[in-house]
Parts: C-alpha cells; sequence; structure tokens
C-alpha cells in the first residue's frame, strides 16, 4: 500500500533541486574523469549537496518511469521524479528490520519488537516522509543501518569473538554511504564513540589496550571508510580537503528560510533553542513523550545487562546529545525537524523500551496496539499529507494558524485534477495562464496546458481569465484580487473536527 501510494503522490519542492544535482554532479565526475579537471563544477553553489542515494534510485527509476509516467498520466520528467518514490519508501521499509533488530537486542522479546516496529513504520509523521522525501528518509535509514552493524560489532568484541573482515569493511561503506547522502552524517562517529566508551567500562578494558588489540580493524576502517567518502563524492576528487569546506557549508545552509512554530516564525540562520523543543513536543506521539519521561523509573532495570546496555544507552545517548551540538553549533535548520528525522527512530527506541520495562507485557501489547489502529486511522485520514502529523496537543489551538501545512506541496497532486476539472466543465480555453509553482505543470502539460507562471508573478498579470493557486508557502500570502474561489483542498485529523486547509484554487475572469 505504501509503495503505491508513494507512486502517485504530488512532486514535492525538493525533487527538481534534487535531480538536478544529481546530473550537475554526473556531469562533472565525467568531466574530470576525461580532463582531470571540472572548473564549472567548482563553481557550482550547492557543489557540496550530497548524491549518494542517487546511486541506488536512478537505476530503478529509469526502469519503473515509463510505468510511473502512464500511472499518473504525468510528464516524462514528472515520471521520472515521482519513480523515486518507490526507491524512498523501499528504503525505508528496509530500516524497519534493523529498527526490529535493535529494538529486539534490547527487550528479547519478539512481540514487541514487532509491535515496536509496526509503531515505527506506520508513524504518520515518517510515513508520510517516506512516500517522496528524497533526502533525510535515506538519511535515517542508512543512520539506522549503521547503529545496529556498529553495536553489534562492539557486542561481538564484549563477547570476545573475532570480528570478520567483511563486517568492518561493510560498516566503513555503510557508513561513507550515510556521509555522501549529507555531510552531517559525520556525527555518527561521534555516536560510535559513545558505544565505544559504554563497552571500555562495561569490559574494563583500557583504551590503550582496546587500541593495541584492534589496531589492525581500526586502520583498516579508517582507511577504507575515507576512499570510499572520496569516491562517492565528486566534489572532493580534485581536493580531499574539501570536506572541512563541506561540513562549514552546510551547517550553515544559505537558506534563511522561516518556519511557523506554535505562531512564530522562526528563521532558519538565526533559531532560538526552543525550535527544537516545541517541534519535538508536538511531533512526538504523546506515548512516546510519556515513555522518554519515566526513564528515572526503569533505568535501573535497563541497564543490568551489559549487552542491552551497549544498545540502549547508544540510542538514548545519541539523541539528546546531538540536539545539544546542533544548539551549539547554531545550525541552519527549516521545514520542522526534517534534518533531524534520522533522531525520531532513536527517541522510539528509547521510549519504547522504557514503556516496555515500565508496564506489564499485556498492557505494552494494549497500548501498542491501540497506537498502530490510531495511526492507521490518522494515515487514511490524512493522506498524502501525512509529513505534517502533529500530536493531540497542537489541536488545542488553531494548527494552520500556528504550524506549516504542507510546506513541501504534495497538494499539487489534487490540484490539477480539481483545475482540469473545472477547466473541462466549464470549456476554458487551456492556453490561459496557471499562477502557482512550477510542479503542477508535470501534471497539466500532458491535458495540454500551455502557460505556468509563479504565484509571485501575479501581481504583474494584466490579461485575464487564469487560475491562480495557493500552496506550499504561498498559502500564507494574500488571495488574488476579484477572483472566485472554486476548490480548497482540505484535510482532516481523526478525533479533530476542523478540517485543515493545504492548498486553493481561484479563477480570475
Amino acid at each position: 500500500m505504501g509503495s503505491y501510494l508513494s507512486l502517485t503522490n504530488g512532486i514535492t519542492s525538493d525533487e527538481y533541486h534534487e535531480q538536478n544535482n544529481w546530473l550537475i554532479n554526473l556531469s562533472a565526475a565525467k568531466e574530470f574523469l576525461s580532463t582531470g579537471q571540472y572548473k564549472s563544477f567548482l563553481e557550482y553553489w550547492d557543489r557540496y549537496h550530497g548524491i549518494a542515494f542517487h546511486l541506488i534510485s536512478q537505476p530503478i527509476q529509469f526502469l519503473i518511469k515509463d510505468h510511473v509516467t502512464n500511472l499518473n498520466n504525468v510528464t516524462e520528467f514528472g515520471g521520472l521524479l515521482m519513480s523515486k518514490h518507490f526507491v524512498i519508501f523501499l528504503i525505508f521499509s528496509i530500516s524497519g528490520i534493523f529498527f526490529y533488530l535493535i529494538i529486539f537486542k534490547i527487550t528479547k522479546k519478539q512481540n514487541i519488537s514487532l509491535l515496536s516496529s509496526g509503531i515505527y513504520l506506520l508513524y504518520p509523521y515518517l510515513f508520510g516522509h517516506a512516500l517522496f522525501n528524497p533526502k533525510d528518509i535515506p538519511f535515517l535509514s542508512f543512520w539506522l543501518i549503521n547503529t545496529f552493524l556498529s553495536i553489534r560489532i562492539i557486542e561481538d568484541l564484549y563477547l570476545k569473538k573475532s570480528i570478520k573482515f567483511s563486517k568492518v569493511i561493510y560498516l566503513s561503506f555503510f557508513t561513507a554511504f550515510l556521509i555522501s547522502i549529507r555531510i552531517v552524517g559525520f556525527l555518527i562517529f561521534i555516536q560510535y564513540l559513545v558505544t565505544l566508551v559504554i563497552f571500555l567500562e562495561k569490559s574494563k578494558t583500557p583504551f590503550l589496550k582496546f587500541l593495541k588489540l584492534n589496531f589492525k580493524n581500526i586502520s583498516i576502517f579508517i582507511i577504507s571508510i575515507l576512499l570510499f567518502i572520496i569516491l562517492l563524492n565528486p566534489i572532493f576528487w580534485h581536493n580531499p580537503l574539501e570536506i572541512v569546506n563541506s561540513i562549514k557549508w552546510m551547517g550553515k545552509y544559505p537558506q534563511n528560510i522561516g518556519t511557523l512554530t506554535n505562531g512564530t516564525l522562526m528563521y532558519s540562520l538565526s533559531l532560538p533553542s526552543s525550535y527544537y523543543f516545541i517541534w519535538l513536543f508536538f511531533k512526538l506521539p504523546i506515548l512516546i513523550l510519556l515513555g522518554y519521561c519515566i526513564f528515572p523509573l526503569v533505568e535501573s532495570k535497563i541497564f543490568k545487562e551489559d549487552t542491552v546496555t551497549l544498545y540502549y544507552g547508544t540510542v538514548t545517548i545519541i539523541s539528546p546529545l546531538i540536539i545539544v551540538i546542533f544548539i551549539l553549533k547554531d545550525v541552519a535548520l527549516y521545514d520542522e525537524l526534517r534534518h533531524l528525522l534520522f533522531i525520531f527512530p532513536l527517541i522510539l527506541i528509547t521510549s519504547l523500551t522504557n514503556l516496555f520495562y515500565f508496564f506489564k507485557k499485556k498492557i505494552f501489547y494494549y497500548l501498542s496496539t491501540l497506537l498502530i489502529i490510531f495511526f492507521i486511522s490518522e494515515n487514511i485520514h490524512m493522506n498524502p499529507y501525512q509529513y505534517t502529523w502533529l500530536n493531540s496537543f497542537a489541536k488545542i489551538n488553531k494548527i494552520e494558524k500556528n504550524f506549516e501545512v504542507d510546506y513541501w506541496g504534495v497538494s499539487n497532486k489534487n490540484i490539477q485534477n480539481e483545475i482540469i476539472n473545472f477547466v473541462n466543465k466549464k470549456k476554458l480555453d487551456k492556453s490561459n495562464c496557471i499562477y502557482g509553482d512550477f510542479y503542477v505543470k508535470e501534471f497539466l502539460e500532458p491535458q495540454n496546458f500551455e502557460c505556468f507562471k509563479l504565484y509571485s508573478q501575479l501581481d504583474e498579470a494584466k490579461l485575464r481569465p487564469f487560475i491562480a493557486y495557493k500552496n506550499l508557502r504561498n498559502v500564507k500570502r494574500s488571495d488574488p484580487k476579484d477572483c472566485q474561489l472554486i476548490w480548497d483542498e482540505t484535510f482532516s485529523y481523526t478525533f479533530y473536527k476542523k478540517k485543515i486547509s493545504a492548498a486553493t484554487i481561484w479563477y480570475c475572469d
């Protein structure tokens, strides 16, 4: 079902840029291999944007793009963009296996682990992003994969098992792949350090002795990961020191976007520390917030077994630590917590573990089953806007006046249907201009529409009639003057009567 929903979703505002980055990097790689240099690439403003996930997605995209084009009746380019959604949802589904493996290592209960994994995979906020998010979901998925692989190696060391050469190579490659999706992946070395510190403390192993005993594997890991990172990032080919520039650039990504946060517009290049905690409070399910808060009541039970401590301690410590690092380094964020999406599975693991140790097994079964049923209901009611999901605390206030609504513009799929229906019903000329974003043109061009302009150009519009639609951040702009509202694109939450307006369409005669 998720695969089908992903292939029939809208085209988000990041997908054009992601595809363009891939093509520019691909061209630069070809140029470098033929001439040994790529001057134009070095002048590209977003040259540090990671493209590793494209290595997986692009072959699959080209295999299925014709089917997706026909399924959605879009342009060939639109079909290519939407084909990536399937690969994104596939990697998210695979990450669910590693979520299961981690929580099974902690609880040692299969049914508990299965229910917990169901909560993770059906959590509307993550499920919604998994339908199209080309950057944050792959990053989240590979972070989870690396978390399991790294702790498993340390667990083998604790149990005094020999470490296979292949395990070291796998970890180095997947770590490099993570970093090559998004450079902030370097933070996973801090997580590796946390796991190592827990191991050294529990095994009573001096650090120098650890280095001496594992010098060969550590050397192989460091050398191979550096080679993989350089190989997977064409921008590093001419100078590996570009890694430092990449970290600096992405830490202050030059887009000062304002995100409506509990009624206040907060800008990415000057975020208050409250930004993180406001969004965590409204984005995490209430049961998960409760589970996180009861940590002091259960930590003594959990930390009894050393191998459990390796897994639970790592995921529990790293989440708040990363938030502190982001606050101290004043990292630029926007669009809620999409750039911190990778810590959400870790928070879920901590909270669900706490709940398991706090409640009796039957109570956990009841609570988790109810939460899964609730999530299924929310996914049905909100589709395709699950990625904007907020918990019940947010429903006390008027959601669209206090939080972002459809900031990625997936409403364009439904918008184009309504525009086509309206034009055909009124028998209007399809040469009339459509004012909005450029993404809806992928749906309308096959229907012989010809003129597409940005909503920001509306003030210059002199020729009527035309159609204008507001979505993305345009939804916060004023309505077009002397125009008739012909469609209000809405969705709803379970147990919340008021409908949320994601977009509007206007006919201006």
